[in-house]
Order: structure tokens, then sequence, then C-alpha cells
């Protein structure tokens, strides 16, 4: 009876004519392929890998032209065929941008790519997550409002008894009236109840893209591995981003390195004169001189050196900390494991056994209806606070292997 109760209110819940029944697995599939931040992050993997290919590349030659040597004053002034030094120029220019701040450049644009890869690692993790628990608030909302409903049949084999106590003068006229108190007080807790669902299913929606979503199948089987996860921390894809940007602030301290390295420009021009005096050519070299270097140079590499030295700090603070939510959450969950049994083994059945010794009592007489009404109200909230304890059990069991397990899990 009780499963046909559970199977017809799940069915009976709000729901999009058409929507797909998503199981657990279905829905962290779905949300890899249509959570837009993902979309998002992914481009940005892109734009770096083409960022990079411009890398270490020399920069533009340089297209000179122009007039020399024009008088502005004197007898030859304005006229550009009385002076020989005046001429129409043209020319070019390539700078050469040392090696070593070439291949620095090259080395920064890869570890960019390596940034932007591992917080698209970190984005993923964090929707699988989200994804995996607002499936789990569904699932549990769901059937614990399926087992709030169960009460509804309690209550009405009760009431049916009202009117013959009623006549038989063994019940007060105010007895009537409790079972209808009753009903509000369970239509309350019912409306809570929904709206965690309703909750649930858009957050859900906002990863899936599946605005109604329904939930089918079970949870995973809530597993843990300590030792594995431990094990595992240094791998954890928030630890490979901090990774990744000490990269880049070493390839940001060789980079200024580099510039203490000369770089240098080769320029080329033709010169056009008047025919008399003939046309001429030009080629130079420039080299850049880093001589102050204790004040130009030196300070920015210091700074440099002093940013990548705090990355490291800072991953070693971060790896710490992980490793110790990853501590408190676990004896979280052992002490929602523990509180479970203690709902399964002690508290629901001890209200199953009230509730069915003051119904015996009232059937035989010995006790009054409110008293059977609250018994049957007491049962249904432990049987509503023991799936919250399930849920709550579960949720950490998920909530821990995806925050701090393997990408697979």
């Amino acid at each position: 009876m009780r499963h046909y109760i559970c199977t017809a209110l799940l069915v009976s819940l709000p729901s999009v004519v058409g929507a797909e029944p998503l199981s657990f697995n279905a829905a962290l599939e779905r949300a890899a392929v249509d959570a837009p931040s993902l979309q998002g992050r992914a481009a940005s993997v892109s734009a770096a890998r083409s960022a990079s290919v411009a890398a270490g590349q020399l920069p533009d030659p340089t297209l000179d032209v122009g007039i020399q040597d024009f008088p502005v004053t004197g007898p030859d002034a304005g006229r550009l065929n009385r002076d020989n030094f005046t001429m129409q120029k043209i020319g070019l220019s390539q700078k050469f941008t040392n090696p070593a701040k070439r291949h620095a450049a090259v080395a920064l644009a890869t570890a960019e790519i390596g940034v932007a890869e591992a917080d698209n690692r970190v984005e993923a993790r964090n929707v699988r997550l989200q994804t995996a628990l607002a499936w789990v608030d569904l699932y549990y909302a769901e059937k614990r409002l399926a087992q709030l409903a169960l009460l509804d049949t309690s209550l009405r084999d009760l009431q049916s008894t009202v009117s013959a106590r009623l006549a038989s003068g063994s019940a007060r006229p105010s007895q009537a009236l409790e079972p209808d108190q009753l009903h509000a007080q369970v239509n309350d807790r019912r409306s809570e109840l929904m709206a965690e669902v309703a909750k649930a299913r858009a957050l859900l929606g906002r990863f899936t893209g599946q605005p109604q979503a329904e939930v089918a199948g079970l949870p995973p089987t809530p597993e843990i591995n300590r030792e594995k996860l431990i094990a595992g921390v240094p791998d954890l894809p928030s630890l490979r981003a901090l990774d990744a940007q000490t990269v880049v602030a070493d390839g940001t301290t060789r980079l200024a390195q580099a510039d203490k390295r000369p770089d240098y420009t080769v320029s080329a021009s033709y010169g056009r004169r008047e025919p008399n005096y003939g046309d001429l050519v030009s080629i130079g070299v420039s080299i850049d001189l880093p001589l102050f270097a204790k004040h130009r140079q030196d300070p920015k590499i210091a700074a440099a050196a002093s940013m990548a030295a705090r990355t490291r700090y800072d991953r070693q603070a971060a790896e710490r900390e992980v490793l110790a939510n990853l501590e408190a959450d676990l004896a979280d969950h052992m002490m929602h494991h523990q509180r479970l049994e203690n709902a399964q083994h002690t508290l629901v059945p001890l209200a199953e056994k009230r509730a069915v010794l003051d119904r015996d009592s009232y059937a035989a007489g010995k006790t009054d209806l409110g008293t059977a009404l609250l018994s049957a109200l007491a049962l249904a909230e432990a049987e509503v606070d023991a799936l919250a304890r399930e849920a709550e059990v579960t949720r950490d069991a998920i909530r821990i292997n995806l925050t701090y397990g393997e990408d697979n899990q």
C-alpha cells in the first residue's frame, strides 16, 4: 500500500510534458555538455592557445618615408634641388628581440594556456558537483514528500471512526476537529517540501538546460575511501590551478631577467637627391644598453621573483587547507552516518511501535483520538527525518568524492 501511494504521489508532482527523466549519471553528462560556464572556459582555453601563436615572434618591421635636410631658411629655402643635402628618403627598420626574451615569452604563453586549462578543469568539477547535489536534493525531496503522503491514509482511517464514536457518546464533539487540525499541520509541512522540490529542480535545470527535469533511478552508493582521497589531494584541479599560476610567475620572472640582455635594431634606407648630387644609401644597427640595471631591470626582477615565491606559499597554504577541510568533512560524514543509523534502528522503530500501540488503545477505547493522531504524525515525521538524514549521508559522500576525489568519481 505504501509503495502504491509513493508511486502515485511522485507521478502527480508538477512536470513538463515531454521532459526526459534524468538518471544521476545522465544529469552529470548533460551538464558537462550544456553548462554555459564550461563553454566559456573552453573559449578561454582557445583564446590562450591563439595568443600563444604570436608569442616570441619578432616585432613588425617599420617603414620610414620622409624628406631629409629640407632647407627652410637662406637663399635655397623651400627648394628641393638646390641643396646637396636635401633628399627624399625611404627605409626599413627591423627590431630583433634578444633570444632569451623571445624564449621567455613563448614559455609564458604556454603557461597561460596551462592556467586556462586548469581553470576549465576547476569549473568542470564545480559544475559536476553542483549538478550531482541538485539531483540528490531533488530525489530526496520528492521521496520525503511521498513519505508524508502516507500520513493521509492513517488520518483518514482514524477520522472515519469519529462519527461512530460521537454517535455512541464515547467521544467529545471537539474531537471531530482534531483530524482537520492535524491535516492543516501536515499541509504546512507538505508546502515546505514542495518548495524544496521546486528549488532543487530549478538548480538542476540551471546546469542541465532542462528546467523541469525529473530524476530517475537511484543515487550512487555513499562509499568513501579516505586513504585514496588523501593520497590524491596534490592532484586536485584547484591545486593544479595554483601550480599553473606558479609556472606563470616563474615565466614572468624569466621575462624580467631577459630585459637585462640588449635588443638591437637593423635599419636600411635609400635617399634620393637632385640628380647633380647623386643618391645615398644608409645602413645601421642600434643596440639597447641596459647600463642602469640596478635601478631599472633589477627591481622588476626582484618583484617578479617575490610574486613567484608568493604563489608557492599560496600553493602550500591551499593544500593544507584542503587536507583540513577533508578531515572536517569526513568527521561530519561519520556523524551524519551515525545519526542515520540511530534513526533507522531506533527512532523510526520506536515511533512505529508507539503509533501502533496508541492506535490499538484508541480502538479499544483506552486513549483519546488526539493521542493516536499525534503518534501517527510523530511516525510520519520520524520517517521523513530518517530520509533527510539519509540524504545528508548521500550528499556528504557525493560532495567529498567530487571535491577531493578523481574526476571520474
